[in-house]
């Protein structure tokens, strides 16, 4: 800590408490000592003192204690020499400058009576902008709201911005994150109140808004604003002041704004103010206190540009930010997350075979990107023709100092459902499968591909703030851009698949739910073990483990997978009563490794559809990009309509990529070894896992011997192949017995 942070504010603090002193005692000289003190209409007398100290400061007289109690808290001078920066004198010299500062506000409203407008907004027409501590009726009725939610913390801005235009900027970026704005003090003359007045602002309560006072005193009603709201709120008792100023840094998420050069007694308050663990980020090259501590993360933060000051003070603060409105012309919410959008009502269309369409999480260092911002690069829905259709990358960066890189893939998941959320939009797939299609209502409404930023930035913000500070989002229509970009996302799923290899699922006795998909197969519930990714590809068992600790309501559920009632096929009495009770009867059990006998239900987001193949004596799969006839007669998209609604249909099973050279895939039927046929650009896609299976299992040129569309996409065409080559599963024993 620096010598200077601490010269300045310990100096602060002496200036301030000696100035009471003087005050006080020419106060007592013009009144009695038993003369009635306090701020009016509230039943908290002065709030700090009350709260902290627990001295119910009522007359002039009230004042002598807490005034002798703050003389004795100023530390020793810094020396010139061999000074010790510990942090705990800075904090006692802190205190008792905001001790001092709520006195000489009591003795203000002694002596002007008339200097503050006790209601909610200024009287601007006479002059009257300054409206002081919030009486109990204010107070009731806003302190509430930091207790619901509705309002995630407050600002509290000291000093003035450079120009009116960048105070604007300021206070209406805080205001869209629903914050309180506390204003207080001045600088050269002004102050961030009068410089929003000019620019044409409203100012008050009612706008979130507060100018509470002229002076750097007059910092202290936000403080006895926040303790106030722990003795109503939070049964904060009045004296306990450890339980008082931990109630503030956890409960309270505020912070200090300090606008202009910072001099002796603002850094006293900024001091002060770390007491409750409210930080201090300045737009000017102050001192700095880094190190966390008594504040969440740093305690002094300077030289903020002011663009930035006020992602830079969320972050620093720890605060989680609500976006409560999301600002798209259509309608949005859960009611429309099973809404389909047909062919007579489709306007274009990203994905689906049709194009390429791919969702990319990746994190983000938090100075790397801009919270909120939504770009299109490329062709907007404007741009093109009805049934014209265009490739798509949705490129996610989230930034936060509790993200981890294990968290990617959950939110990955979450564009599946979010993107359903608006109206007249369809989702399926996921990864680099994903499919969107765009009605013409949507379209007629004026949708923009930018919504479906503004969407997921809001919703990300809403359901994983615990987790994440900032989200920067990038929509591609370039074909180029999408490509590169998906040639980036499969190498990072590589490695996220990768890091199950080790696992099985004989030795884990936890599987994981996913009911992320029940929006349009309502029986469909997947579980995820270790040997057994989720079919839509987007989960294995670590993603689904992380998913829950983030969400423990979530849609990522633990199954204790409990007694092994069939070790072969892959089926368990955990996962059983699990299913029966999440399906709501639908669907009593069903087989891990099985396609024959009763295998797991499927839905329309899996990336493969393995089918029987009798004929053959074993079974083929077909991915959803593969628009072709497959030997089963049917192609993916019928595949996919006739039991991709949650139903369990023996011989037929869905299942993602991974999952296919998996040790437990089918393995109650045979294995790998059973198959014969897949399209081409599945089966190189798989080559080197392909091989490497191959060789496990005992058939090391199995690669060679799975047939594929330039081979034949009849159920003869490929048996006389699998002759030819000598596949294993022509000699095995018969699938169907």
């Amino acid at each position: 800590m620096s010598k200077l942070v601490a010269f300045a504010a310990i100096q602060g603090a002496y200036n301030i408490v000696s100035n009471l002193e003087g005050k006080y005692k020419r106060t007592l000289e013009k009144y009695t000592a038993d003369t009635k003190v306090g701020f009016p209409n509230t039943a908290y007398y002065l709030p700090v003192i009350y709260s902290i100290l627990g001295t119910k400061v009522e007359t002039l007289d009230d004042m002598r204690g807490p005034l002798e109690f703050a003389r004795k808290l100023l530390p020793p001078h810094v020396k010139r020499i061999n000074h010790v920066p510990y942090l705990g004198s800075l904090l006692d010299a802190g205190m008792a400058a905001i001790l001092a500062f709520e006195m000489e506000e009591a003795i203000r409203y002694l002596e002007e009576p008339d200097f503050y407008l006790p209601q909610e907004d200024p009287d601007m027409e006479n002059g009257k902008i300054w409206l002081g501590a919030a009486d109990d009726t204010v107070f009731r009725k806003r302190g509430v709201e930091f207790v619901d939610g509705s309002a995630p913390g407050f600002a509290a801005i000291v000093g003035a911005a450079p120009s009116p235009e960048i105070a604007k900027m300021i206070v209406e970026e805080y205001q869209k994150k629903s914050l309180y704005i506390f204003c207080a003090s001045s600088r050269n003359g002004t102050s961030v109140i009068e410089q929003l007045i000019e620019a044409g602002i409203q100012v008050g309560w009612n706008t979130r808004i507060v100018p509470f006072g002229p002076d750097i005193s007059s910092a202290v009603f936000a403080l006895g604003f926040a303790n106030r709201a722990a003795m109503a709120f939070g049964n904060v008792q009045p004296g306990d002041y450890k339980r008082m100023l931990m109630y503030n840094k956890n409960r309270i998420f505020a912070f200090v704004n300090a606008l202009g050069e910072v001099n002796a007694e603002w850094a006293a308050a900024a001091a002060g103010c770390v007491n409750w663990g409210f930080p201090t980020i300045a737009d000017t090259d102050i001192p700095e206190i880094l190190p966390t501590g008594v504040c969440t993360y740093e305690h002094v933060v300077g030289n903020i540009p002011h663009d930035n000051i006020v992602d830079k003070s969320i972050e620093v603060r720890g605060l989680k930010v609500q976006i409560a409105d999301i600002d798209i012309p259509m309608a949005f919410g859960p009611a429309f997350e099973g809404e389909r959008v047909r062919g007579a009502d489709l306007y274009t269309q990203m994905g689906g075979g049709k194009t390429q369409c791919t969702e990319f999480v990746t994190s983000a260092e938090m100075d790397e990107i801009e919270d909120g911002k939504v770009i299109v690069v490329g062709p907007n829905i404007k741009d093109i023709k009805e049934r014209d259709v265009l490739p798509l990358g949705i490129f996610i960066q989230v930034a936060g100092r509790e993200f981890q890189a294990d968290f990617e893939p959950i939110l990955e998941r979450q564009t599946h459902h979010l993107v359903n959320y608006i109206q007249g939009i369809m989702h399926m797939g996921q990864r680099d499968i994903a499919w969107v299609r765009v009605s013409k209502g949507a379209v007629e409404k004026g949708f923009s591909l930018e919504h479906i930023g503004k969407v997921l930035h809001a919703k990300l913000h809403q359901d994983f703030g615990k987790i994440l500070d900032k989200v920067q989002i990038t929509l591609y229509t370039k074909k180029e851009d999408v490509d590169k970009l998906t040639e980036r996302a499969r190498s990072e799923y590589n490695v996220r698949d990768s890091r199950v290899e080790a696992m099985t699922d004989e030795t884990t006795q936890t599987f994981y739910s996913c009911t992320l998909c029940q929006s349009f197969a309502p029986n469909h519930v997947c579980t995820v073990s270790p040997e057994r990714t989720g079919l839509c590809g987007a989960y294995n068992w670590m993603d689904c483990k992380a998913s829950f600790e983030i969400n423990p309501t979530g849609p990522n559920q633990p199954i204790e997978k409990g007694e092994v009632l069939d070790q072969k096929l892959g089926r368990f009495k955990g996962v059983d009563d699990f299913i029966e009770k999440a399906s709501r009867g639908a669907v009593k059990t069903y087989n891990f490794y099985s396609i024959v006998h009763n295998p797991m239900t499927t839905c329309g987001c899996c990336e493969c559809i393995a089918a029987m193949l009798p004929m053959c004596n074993g079974i083929m799969t077909v991915n959803r990009e593969y628009i072709g006839e497959t030997p089963c007669g049917m192609k993916f998209t019928t595949l996919a309509g006739v039991m991709g609604g949650g139903a369990t249909s023996p011989g037929f099973v869905g299942h993602s990529k991974y999952n296919i050279t998996q040790k437990k895939f089918v393995k109650g039927d045979g294995g790998l070894a059973r198959m014969v046929w897949m399209p081409k650009i599945l089966k190189e896609e798989l080559k080197d896992r392909i091989d490497k299976r191959g060789q496990e299992i005992g058939v090391p040129d199995l690669y060679d011997k799975i047939a594929d569309e330039t081979v034949g996409t009849t159920e003869e065409e490929v048996y006389a192949f699998l002759q030819k080559v000598k596949h294993p599963a022509v000699d095995m024993e018969p699938l169907v017995g």
